[in-house]
């Protein structure tokens, strides 16, 4: 990439940055702000995780329903205030105490005079609450609910445009000899998804999606049935007179810090400093696509005062690896083994639709939990069987990883609201002996100053495969860590968030010889002069240790760094256009390796007029990276319940369009078409199934949603 068009492409920015502030404008949207953040929430997530495709549906599906269906500020329990995951158990408890003191609120406004609610705080909850006298009982009869529910009926298309050599064509002796190169299906990938819900106290969804590559035949030799290769189903009920909740079907699970029990995404390191403390939430409806986390079977909540008991029961098949080994009875290759549990969620090719469904999955435990406004006290158990047992890798870092077929996890957690302090956290022990245990405070010190310490310690030897506490590791295993964090509402709009957390691995880890240790720092400004303006600034900068090389000979970690460096801005052009800019640098530094680097930049715009059905997002950016190392994650607009957050490198572009067309009340259509164009490169993903002859990357999207 050219330096000169890279100053040309800041100059342009600069100068929609200038007139956007010379504008006089109409105020963006009240739940603008909780968008950005969440967005920028995810990004540092899939960053995390490394996965750009990941679905992240559950993270986010609460808040838009309580956007159709707002919590009643004056009737609300201390639950609901915690799902909706925009204030700390400090803030709530604040509001439930005020509620007692004096009564019902009379405006949403009053929450000024409560500590711990400012004005920035009660603009981000007004589109998810309401302040009203009326009394709603949480109970319903069947009458009342198909009469005032709702369904919705979601289908999505799906495809990359580009040829891929999976999809060449193929005889019966090519597939014999090379069954792993060819994709069995077309390259479509379709999502159906239909949902009946009642407020917020009843879901009934069904979910099919075929992945691109997979086929909706019938192979009779493959033991694969036809229609949609996942399929899944809920019945969620919510408050039924004792029953707190009632889910058959999918599920998610979500206990204490995470340590014995969590099916689902998380947010942990993120804009959000408070997000370090894990609200578990129980029993959720599972309505992604991930094929992985999640439970199926049946769940329940009961409550009794202040004390609820859960009980909950998955089984389900899931894909893996199996190999023959030796029987300790006969010597021969008759015994069954996993060498590793496959959480791709694809089954295009010979070889992965044999690895699907070949392991019974078995989950079930329960917890019991004493609940104040101020205190919860919780005890969580649970079992975790495989049909076959797994094998741990026989490398010297897996010695302590999980074998056999069965586990057991046990552990107490804790949350205490101490004036403007708020103590929580939470201990486990395997069936082992291993053990781990995380400790944390929220620190309201001042109104405009919030405070997170947390300590975590995970021994080398717990194991637990169902489990996402806060880490750096996948699992909670292997890992010391100090974490510390402050959220400063400064003077004239400014906003400073920063966190810097030191770990420390005592055992091997992956790519790792020897224990290792490492650092994260994070910093940044945000500024909001006025309602229709908000940029800010970030400095991000982790330091970890890695192998010298990929080989085992003499071997020693070295430091690797990667510098962050970000400015965005967003702001109202005009009452109806709407434009973001963002430049970001990153530098990648491996000690004894030369150093790499990447830019990347790109221009948004949002159009969506007051009363017109049409709301269009585009956006055309620049990328220019050494390599993958230095890759860039980047959040992009999406239609509803799908996310890209794609990971650029190497040098070209990246471009998309966006159109939302809102029909009539009962239909609302989606077309998404985004283009990754290589100015390096001619042949993308190289020798792989995935292989591309040409310089761009187009993926086209097409959605259409019903509802009555």
């Amino acid at each position: 990439m050219k330096l000169r068009k890279l100053h040309i492409y800041v100059v342009m920015c600069l100068l929609f940055t200038a007139s956007g502030f010379s504008q006089v404008v109409t105020p963006v949207k009240d739940n603008e702000d909780n968008d950005n953040q969440q967005n920028q929430n995810i990004e540092l997530l899939s960053e995390q995780n490394q996965d750009e495709n990941a679905d992240y549906t559950s993270l986010i599906e609460s808040l838009k329903q309580y956007q159709s269906h707002p919590i009643n500020l004056n009737r609300a329990t201390k639950d609901e205030l915690m799902d909706l995951g925009l204030l700390t158990e400090i803030q709530i408890s604040a509001l439930l105490r005020h509620r007692e003191k004096n009564g019902n609120l009379l405006t949403i406004y009053e929450l000024q005079g409560i500590d711990g609610f400012d004005i920035r705080t009660i603009k981000a909850i007004l589109p998810y609450v309401k302040v009203t006298d009326n009394f709603e009982s949480a109970h319903f009869t069947f009458a009342e609910m198909l009469k005032s529910g709702n369904t919705e009926i979601t289908t999505r298309f799906q495809r990359v445009l580009e040829h891929q050599a999976g999809y060449n064509e193929y005889n019966d002796s090519l597939l014999k000899a090379s069954p792993s190169k060819y994709y069995l299906g077309d390259a479509n990938r379709i999502f159906t998804r239909v949902r009946f819900r009642y407020s917020n106290n009843v879901s009934l969804g069904f979910i099919g999606e075929k992945d691109a590559g997979e086929t909706f035949k019938k192979i009779d030799s493959l033991n694969k049935k036809a229609g949609f290769d996942f399929y899944s189903f809920h019945l969620f009920l919510r408050n039924i007179r004792f029953v707190k909740t009632l889910a058959i079907g999918d599920y998610q699970a979500s206990f204490g810090q995470g340590l014995v029990m969590w099916r689902g995404f998380g947010f942990g390191k993120s804009v959000s400093v408070a997000n370090m403390k894990r609200n578990a939430p129980g029993f959720r409806p599972y309505s992604s696509v991930d094929e992985n986390r999640f439970m199926r079977g049946a769940a329940t909540t009961i409550k009794f005062g202040k004390i609820e008991t859960s009980v909950f029961f998955s089984s389900k098949k899931i894909d893996a690896n199996v190999t023959l080994v030796d029987s300790t009875v006969s010597g021969a290759l008759d015994a069954e083994e996993v060498s590793s549990i496959i959480v791709s969620g694809t089954h295009r090719t010979i070889g992965e639709i044999k690895d699907k469904d070949l392991i019974q999955e078995t989950i079930f435990g329960g917890n019991v939990t004493y609940k104040t406004n101020r205190l919860l006290i919780g005890a969580t158990a649970q079992r975790f069987m495989l049909s076959k047992p797994i094998q741990a890798k026989s490398e010297l870092y897996n010695k302590y990883d999980f074998s056999g077929t069965a586990n057991t996890n046990a552990g107490i957690d804790f949350s205490y609201v101490l004036r403007n302090i708020n103590f929580y956290g939470e201990g486990a022990i395997s069936e082992n002996g291993g053990k781990a245990m995380t400790v944390g405070a929220i620190m309201a010190l001042d109104p405009k100053f919030t405070m997170v310490a947390s300590y975590r310690n995970f021994d080398k030897k717990y194991q637990n495969l169902v489990a996402l506490a806060i880490s750096e590791n996948t699992l909670p295993q292997n890992e010391q860590g100090l974490y510390v964090g402050i959220e400063a509402k400064l003077p004239k709009g400014f906003t400073l968030t920063s966190f810097y957390d030191q770990y420390k691995f005592p055992w091997l880890n992956y790519k790792a010889s020897k224990p290792t240790s490492g650092a994260d720092f994070f910093g940044q400004l945000n500024w909001t002069p006025n309602k229709k303006t908000d940029m800010y600034f970030r400095y991000r900068k982790r330091t970890r240790e890695q192998d010298a090389s990929s080989t085992n000979t003499f071997d020693f970690p070295v430091a690797l760094n990667q510098e962050n460096f970000r400015y965005n801005v967003s702001f109202q052009l005009l009452p109806y256009l709407k434009i973001r800019s963002r430049i970001e640098h990153v530098i990648y530094n491996k000690q004894f390796s030369t150093k790499e680097s990447g830019t990347m930049m790109f221009q948004d715009v949002v159009f969506k007029k007051m009363g017109s059905p049409f709301e269009i997002t585009a956006r055309y950016g620049l990328f220019d990276t050494d390599s993958y190392n230095s890759r860039i994650y980047s959040f992009e607009n999406d239609v509803l319940y799908s996310f890209s957050i794609p990971a650029l490198y190497d040098k070209g572009s990246r471009a998309y369009l966006m159109v939302d067309y809102t029909i009539n009340k009962h239909i609302e259509v989606w077309a998404r078409v985004a283009q990754t164009f290589y100015s390096n490169k001619t042949i993308q993903n190289e020798g792989s199934a995935t292989e591309i002859k040409a310089s761009s990357k187009t993926e086209l999207k097409l959605q259409v949603r019903l509802k009555f």
